[in-house]
Parts: C-alpha cells; sequence; structure tokens
C-alpha cells in the first residue's frame, strides 16, 4: 500500500525543517566565539555527526544541479564570459518575484519576506573571511578589498551586516530558524557549508561571485518596495548600497579570483561554476517558496 500524498509531503516538509533547523543552530555554536570546557570530546563527536549530516546534504545538493555543468569552458575567458551569462540564464534568476514586491507587496508582506531573508543570512564577511584561507595572492587580496568593503572600511556605521540588522529593527523582525522556511535555513547552512569547509573551497568562490553578480538587480527592486512603503533612508541603506556596490564588487571579482584561478589552475573552473549553481539553485528554490507562501500568481 502506497503512502498517501498528503501525507508524503508533509513527512519531507517536516524532515526538511528538522534538518535544517538543526543545521542552524550547530553553525550558529560552530561560528561562534566560545570558551575551552572539559566537555570537549563529546562536543567534537556531536561536531562530527552534524558534519556528515551537513556534508550529506551538500552532495546532495550537488546531484541537483550536475545536469547544468556539462558544458562549462575551461578557458579562463571563455569560463568568465560563461559564469557572467548567469545573470540571464541562471536558476531563479528575473524571478517575478522582486517586481511583485517592488510594485505591489504590503507592508506585512515585506516584513515577511526579510524576516526569512535576514534568517537565511550567513554573513557575507565572515564567509568572504572563511573562503580566503590560503588562496592564491591576487585572490586573497580581492577577497580582503572585498571584505574591507563588507565592514565599511574600518567604519562602524559602514558595516554592512549591523546596515541589516538596522532594516530588521525598523520592520520589527527577529527571526528564529523555527519561525523561518526551511528553504531559507537551507540557503545560509548551504554558504557556510562551501566556506567552512576546504573541499568546497571553490565553490564557496564560485557562490560568494554570483551574489556579487546577481544581488544587484535584486537589490533594486527591494529597495523600491522600502521607499514605496515610506521607509526611511537609514532603513533602506543595505538594499540600495548593495543594488550600486555589488556591480563593482562583481567585475572586480570576476577579474581578480576567478580569471586568474582558472587561468592558472583549469581544474578549479568546474567547481566554481558548480558553487555558482548551488547558490543560485538554493535562491531560486526559496523564491518559489516565497511565492506561494504570499500568493504571488
Amino acid at each position: 500500500m502506497g503512502v498517501p500524498l498528503k501525507k508524503a509531503i508533509i513527512s519531507l516538509e517536516e524532515e526538511n525543517n528538522a534538518l535544517h533547523r538543526n543545521l542552524a543552530y550547530f553553525n550558529r555554536a560552530r561560528l561562534s566565539p566560545g570558551f575551552a570546557h572539559p566537555y570537549w570530546q563529546v562536543a567534537l563527536g556531536d561536531e562530527f555527526s552534524l558534519r556528515a549530516v551537513e556534508g550529506q546534504f551538500v552532495e546532495c545538493e550537488r546531484k541537483a544541479v550536475e545536469a547544468l555543468l556539462a558544458d562549462v569552458p575551461t578557458d579562463a575567458d571563455a569560463f568568465v564570459a560563461w559564469f557572467e551569462e548567469l545573470i540571464r540564464g541562471g536558476p531563479g534568476q528575473g524571478d517575478p518575484l522582486f517586481q511583485w514586491l517592488a510594485e505591489t507587496a504590503s507592508y506585512e508582506q515585506v516584513r515577511w519576506f526579510l524576516h526569512q531573508e535576514v534568517a537565511g543570512e550567513a554573513g557575507f564577511e565572515d564567509l568572504v573571511a572563511l573562503t580566503q584561507l590560503k588562496m592564491p595572492r591576487q585572490a586573497k587580496l580581492e577577497l580582503a578589498r572585498n571584505y574591507w568593503d563588507e565592514m565599511g572600511r574600518g567604519n562602524a556605521p559602514g558595516m554592512h551586516g549591523p546596515m541589516l540588522g538596522r532594516l530588521a529593527d525598523a520592520f520589527a523582525v527577529s527571526p528564529t530558524p523555527e519561525s523561518t522556511v526551511w528553504e531559507a535555513l537551507a540557503l545560509g547552512n548551504l554558504m557556510i557549508a562551501l566556506a567552512a569547509n576546504r573541499r568546497y573551497a571553490y565553490q564557496s568562490i564560485g557562490a560568494l561571485g554570483v551574489i556579487e553578480l546577481t544581488a544587484p538587480g535584486r537589490a533594486v527592486q527591494v529597495a523600491r518596495a522600502l521607499r514605496r512603503l515610506g521607509m526611511d533612508g537609514k532603513a533602506r541603506l543595505y538594499f540600495e548600497l548593495h543594488a550600486t556596490l555589488d556591480v563593482r564588487h562583481s567585475a572586480a571579482w570576476n577579474r581578480e579570483i576567478i580569471h586568474p584561478l582558472v587561468a592558472e589552475n583549469p581544474k578549479t573552473a568546474r567547481p566554481i561554476a558548480e558553487g555558482a549553481l548551488l547558490r543560485l539553485h538554493a535562491g531560486s528554490r526559496c523564491f518559489n517558496r516565497y511565492r506561494s507562501e504570499m500568493k504571488v500568481a
């Protein structure tokens, strides 16, 4: 006897909720400063189990995008051209969600969207810091410049993370894993997994690079939504800044990081491409869920 369809769907939803809430709490703990304690061996055993679960999750995500990697070029010029084309043909690009947010969404709908986005935000500056470890000199220098921009060039008011925090405060958004759809948690969990595990270092380069490439178009639309709803300039600053700054970041990322890496070692092309597709696939999954939740046609 087969499992009723509705029951199977609910079970899959519950399974994904449990998986990504556990990984979200694990990531919060492992990236936060802590103190030495006598139970470190037990904690290490727990960490091993969770990292195995994390690895299985990433490997499943890799299989989901495998078919899109058949024609990835390994010549550096051709690869950068392929990579830049993702802004037009990559998963989730041109999703109608963002025009709807800009033109139609209510305050509560925009607030719900921001709740999910804040929950799925893994901290770009921390991901860059983890990714740059032992990278070649030219790539490392550009990663450092990118990190410095994310850190407000040494000025606390210009730090990008707190900018997003100010927007969250303006909307009274304080997400927890339990109040967040699993697709948003999965996006953050994926980005941390790529940056924190050196076997996925080049995937992390691709994933971060494709954020810089594709984020400005979405940021413009969210900024439009915030202006339409009457949010003040400080609250809008995060998205208005990323609508312009990431264009420059993307050009530098492709020129100073991706091109030299592939030129020096063509074997890096496939994992960089894979990382970009992983990030776009996870983002597209979020957009689909958001439209479903908010009844967007």
